[in-house]
């Protein structure tokens, strides 16, 4: 059965042997270095037009592993290189894509109004760190109540401990995390236990070890400047072969290893002022090949812009995504649980009524002035369906880009860790967890890297000691280098089954499950309205289907308990579902710090949650720092 697209760069396995194939525009001769077994050769490449050469090689097979030679240079890794087993320094390494029986062929994906996205790195996720232990945890993300896994970058990048946003192979699964053969079972795997497998995608920069492109063409350009350094080329001399490059990519991703969405880090590093953005080509050819394979991919930014234009249909002027992540939910919780207010938390210190607007109107900042940017920020976004915005309570970047990364859990105490997680679990929009967060893990997530370069190693540690130096870190900064930062960053899965943790997971199962029960909670199929009281700090969420029972959340944000008046038609009853101060959900061992102790909460007091309330003047009672849901009866 034809696949539609398939890779025409890189080493193809033909019959007869392996096309290689590789665009280098400037130069005057190309040569492919090949070994396998003891046996060794070069092999000229034929100029085929627009920059591109190729030949094939009738000894090469699956396992032969190789380098192109520029003119009199050395030899370097292939752009397209599907393999590193060596590194990001070492040979490639042909694969043959159709070796691989897959047993997934009744999987179709999902839409994006059902995902209940479960984020994880693949080497701190579990102690082996590679794709086939993640295999393990499946059934248990299964049963918490999560549709989809998100894997962090795994393209090739120096060393075994990084991020994943260092890569340099943007074809080639990370060797020490299983390759290319063990990212497909994992896939595999995800898709027989009915998950969905997002992957992180880097197209707006690449990593500073290894980047060979450069010398087979202009990939980066000096024209415009990111935080990681030169941009890529997408709308420069020669950009056309660079776009397909990157757009290539995503297309390998979905087809090759049926990956159902793609993630793209960063978008707003991403600079094209060509007439089609490369962002909307990208997402339109992905469709597209989804259509043909008769699979719903989708396609995720990561965008600091606050521009409802990329999740707009191009109908409308808009680039077609499916979805983007949406901080501002984020990033008021985290000021309003945590009360910090440096960095670009300084925006966020209305509290309770900027996380109302976020809930009621996606964007917090949707033109209105910033102090932190010092300009007005972003576009109004209420006309895109809820179900094209992702929220979460915590992530890898709001994690581990602190300065110990210390997760929410070393942060707030466990009430409020347990209300954090409904206002964004029970939220309209669709909700990211990252993992541990279910249990409360308590090993931080710090940033880490491996690079062999001794000069970079350096400039790295220094870059991030100069980050924190000005609130008090310095040398404090836990080293990037160091294993020991790897380690101390890897989840512990045995704290799931605690005293103090086991309880927090039961809540984060039960919302999940109502979540996904219940349509009232599916983005998109109800009607959301918000009321608040900032001064008595309560939020309250109503979501009304057109086809199923009506749901109520309230959020009490204060330490006091508070009764928030119903409003509405006469008669009307409502039965409480969940309640995040039941005693089943409460911890049965102390441990928290004194600091914290004032937010405790006697066991009466969480029986005050009442089991029924009536609209009529009447209302409902909420303990402090908690959340809870009602059921509208129909009576």
């Amino acid at each position: 059965m034809s696949i539609g697209w398939s890779l025409e760069r890189g080493a193809t396995v033909v019959p007869g042997g392996v096309r290689f194939s590789v665009w280098a525009p400037a130069v005057e001769r190309v040569r492919v270095s090949i070994r396998r077994g003891d046996g060794a050769s070069e092999h000229e490449l034929d100029a085929v037009g627009g920059g591109t050469w190729e030949t094939t090689v009738e000894t090469a097979g699956a396992g032969t592993r190789y380098r192109f030679l520029l003119d009199d240079g050395p030899g370097l890794p292939d752009p397209c290189s599907r393999f590193q087993p060596e590194g990001v320094h070492g040979p490639s390494e042909v694969v043959d894509p159709a070796a691989h029986e897959w047993r997934d062929g009744g999987w179709s994906g999902i839409e994006m109004a059902d995902y209940i996205i479960y984020e994880l790195h693949v080497g701190t996720f579990t102690e082996a760190g590679t794709f086939d232990a993640a295999i393990e945890k499946l059934p248990v993300l299964k049963e918490l109540g999560v549709t989809a896994i998100e894997l962090m970058p795994v393209a090739e990048f120096p060393g075994s401990r990084n991020w994943g946003y260092d890569g340099v192979d943007l074809y080639a699964p990370h060797s020490a995390y299983g390759g290319p053969a063990g990212l497909r079972r994992l896939v595999d795997a995800a898709h027989g236990n009915g998950l969905a497998v997002i992957l992180d995608v880097v197209y707006n920069h690449f990593g500073p070890e290894g980047n060979y492109l450069p010398q087979f063409g202009p990939y980066l350009t000096e024209y415009y400047r990111t935080p990681w350094g030169p941009a890529v080329n997408y709308d420069g001399a020669h950009s056309d072969a660079v776009r397909r490059f990157v757009v290539d990519n995503a297309l390998y991703w979905l087809t090759e290893y049926h990956i159902d969405g793609l993630r793209l880090d960063a978008v707003h590093g991403i600079y094209d002022f060509g007439a089609r953005h490369v962002l909307e080509e990208l997402t339109d050819e992905v469709h597209t090949q989804g259509r043909h394979l008769g699979r719903r991919i989708k396609v995720i930014a990561e965008s600091d812009l606050n521009d409802p234009r990329l999740i707009r249909p191009a109908e409308r002027g808009g680039f077609g995504m499916d979805a983007q992540w949406a901080d501002d939910l984020h990033h008021a919780l985290h000021a309003t649980l945590t009360g910090e207010g440096s960095g670009y938390y300084e925006d966020f210190q209305s509290g309770v009524s900027d996380i109302a607007t976020a809930l009621a109107d996606r964007f917090i900042y949707a033109g209105r002035y910033s102090s932190h940017r010092r300009r007005r920020h972003g576009a109004p976004a209420t006309d895109v369906p809820a179900d094209r915005f992702v929220v979460c309570l915590q992530n890898h970047d709001q994690v581990g880009n602190r300065a110990a990364g210390e997760r929410i859990s070393m942060l707030v105490p466990f009430e409020r860790q347990k209300l954090g997680a409904a206002l964004y679990l029970l939220s309209p929009y669709v909700p990211m967890l990252f993992m541990g967060e279910e249990w409360g893990e308590t090993n931080p997530f710090q940033y880490f890297v491996s690079h062999t370069d001794p000069e970079l190693v350096e400039a790295v540690r220094q870059g991030r000691r100069r980050e924190f130096e000005a609130f008090g870190w310095g040398d404090d900064v836990p080293d990037p280098q160091s294993e020991e930062t790897f380690r101390r960053s890897r989840v512990w899965w045995g704290r799931a089954a605690e005293p103090g943790h086991a309880e927090l997971r039961a809540l984060y199962r039960d919302m999940l499950h109502l979540r996904g029960a219940e349509r009232a909670f599916r983005p998109g199929d109800a009607r959301v309205r918000v009321t608040h009281d900032a001064g008595r700090g309560w939020i309250m969420l109503e979501l009304v289907p057109s086809v199923a029972d009506a749901m109520l959340v309230i959020f009490n944000l204060s330490d006091e308990t508070r009764d928030v008046p119903l409003a509405g038609s006469v008669g009307s009853r409502w039965s409480l579902v969940l309640s995040t101060a039941d005693l089943r959900y409460e911890r049965r061992e102390e441990r928290r710090s004194s600091a914290f102790a004032h937010h405790s909460l006697a066991p009466d007091e969480r029986r005050r949650v009442p089991q029924h309330g009536h609209e009529a003047g009447r209302v409902l009672t909420v303990p402090p720092s908690s959340a809870a849901v009602w059921r509208r009866e129909r009576i």
